[in-house]
């Protein structure tokens, strides 16, 4: 292959394993027990124990590889991410643990990259600590937001400070009780070219005028943190908490959804693996028509298609990161959405099959195998749907045969 990891990142590979055997995987039970006592928005203590843990290991903020040296944490390439991510996403709350979770690890590039050193101070710093949790607030109710340049919430500049008016929802985890700042997108100047009239401001949630609307479930499950519709009603922020420049927010936003995108990938190649662990498990232990399940062939074509579909995947992510780390998220925006596209359809269709070997147990709360299969198709419109990833792609395979090929065709004169 044209890459290789290099010997921190074996390293923590190794070590990320062993943290999940030693510390994720035997917890468990005892954190959704406790997210049963404290609720959907709640926050299991348990995780108080394994982020110390992980710390103490040095197994923490392993996602920026460009944050300054003083801050918390060991700072991986993505490449060298890549895999200690997979592990991650084979446990729904193991990034957490690691303070590598989204939206957080999305917001606070972008909050280092574009925030002053109010937003840094105030904002940047605790969540880099784990000590509080972010939203990030872009989609619209009233808009196809896959386009981004139709959301219609306006920031207007008042003095030293901006308003902010209008509706916001799946802002993933903002009923948290821990979440305390929202990460929001908004029009600054509806006048201007399509691609400048967005800006990016960090919004405390217990600012006056912010409250919580209608609260979506995802294939009826409530969770954690929720997806809740935000309402801003003159919203006051200091002019401080503008990310970059007024008109620069859709910039922003492509420049945090690229790594935001491979980091899901990244996880969602765990969640296919631990979806064929269930599997197989699965068919070893129950006996139809006189033999195992694992004796049919069927099953077996379908084990032998998620190996092969699953490390296809994986290899697509690595040269993808690779990519990312050696010419940059612009050039390799072809590559980002093509995983972004491929991974969640690949871990959907393993996990459809381990519920179906499941049976009537698979679609049931006693195993993960539902909840995952939720997560996964909900990816699939997550950082933008499959036709506009399928969309990009496409107009840049054409303008390598057409550089004057445009989108829309040109209406006719008169």
């Amino acid at each position: 292959m044209p890459y290789q990891f290099t010997d921190e990142g074996l390293a923590m590979q190794e070590e990320v394993r062993h943290f999940m055997d030693d510390h994720i995987y035997p917890n468990e039970v005892e954190y959704y027990t406790q997210l049963e006592e404290v609720g959907p928005n709640g926050y299991p203590p348990v995780l108080d124990k394994l982020k110390a843990a992980a710390r103490e290991r040095g197994l923490w903020n392993l996602f920026l590889p460009h944050l300054s040296p003083d801050a918390p944490g060991t700072k991986l390439s993505n490449l060298d991410y890549a895999p200690v991510s997979e592990q991650l996403g084979k446990v729904s709350f193991a990034s957490e643990v690691l303070n590598c979770n989204a939206p957080d690890t999305g917001n606070m590039e972008i909050l280092n990259l574009y925030g002053s050193e109010a937003v840094k101070r105030d904002w940047l710093a605790p969540l880099l600590e784990g000590e509080i949790r972010s939203a990030f607030s872009m989609t619209e109710p009233d808009v196809a937001s896959s386009d981004a340049t139709n959301i219609g919430l306006r920031i207007e500049r008042d003095g030293n400070h901006y308003l902010l008016n209008g509706k916001k929802w799946f802002s993933s985890g903002a009923l948290a009780e821990r979440c305390r700042v929202l990460v929001v997108m908004g029009k600054t100047d509806p006048t201007a070219p399509r691609h400048r009239q967005q800006s990016m401001i960090v919004v405390p949630k217990d600012a006056p005028g912010v409250s919580f609307g209608r609260h979506p479930l995802v294939f009826g499950y409530e969770e954690r943190g929720g997806h809740p519709e935000v309402i801003y009603e003159n919203v006051r922020v200091p002019d401080d908490y503008l990310l970059g420049e007024e008109g620069g927010g859709f910039a922003i936003s492509q420049a945090r959804l690229g790594p935001g995108r491979i980091h899901h990938c990244m996880r969602a190649i765990g969640v296919a693996e631990r979806a064929l662990e269930y599997l197989i498990k699965r068919s070893l232990e129950r006996q139809t028509f006189g033999s195992l399940v694992a004796q049919k062939g069927l099953i077996q074509d379908w084990i032998a298609e998620a190996r092969i579909d699953i490390d296809m995947g994986r290899e697509y992510v690595y040269r993808t990161a690779h990519l990312m780390d050696t010419v940059g998220n612009k050039s390799a925006a072809t590559e980002i959405s093509g995983i972004k596209v491929a991974i969640p359809n690949i871990a959907i269709k393993v996990i459809d099959r381990a519920i179906q070997v499941h049976g009537a147990a698979g679609v049931t709360q006693f195993f993960p195998l539902a909840q995952m299969y939720a997560h996964m198709r909900t990816l699939r419109l997550a950082d933008g749907p499959d036709e506009v990833h399928k969309m990009t792609i496409a107009r840049r395979e054409i303008l390598k045969h057409d550089p004057n090929f445009h989108m829309t065709p040109a209406r006719p004169a008169g």
